[in-house]
């Protein structure tokens, strides 16, 4: 099987996608919460890219964990 490295592209397309998403999720909630169209903008702005960030962190971040390394942690091993 090839082995395949996640790039920083790749990341960045992922997290940037996923926070399109989110993003309008939140901006539905916080219109819902507030009747205010352009808090609700405002919060979801905000949140755009602060989560944007923390989400890049995040993913680079479980690329230092070496490739099966969580699944044997969890493993069960008969002794």
């Amino acid at each position: 099987m090839e082995k395949f490295d996640e790039s920083k592209a790749r990341s960045l397309l992922k997290a940037f996608s996923w926070r399109i998403i989110a993003t309008l999720t939140t901006i539905t909630i916080a219109y819902f919460v507030t009747g205010k169209t352009d808090l609700a903008l405002s919060i979801g702005g905000i949140e755009f890219f602060t989560k944007f960030f923390i989400y890049y962190i995040h993913e680079r971040a479980w690329l230092l964990a070496p490739k099966g390394s969580i699944r044997n942690i969890f493993s069960i091993k008969n002794d």
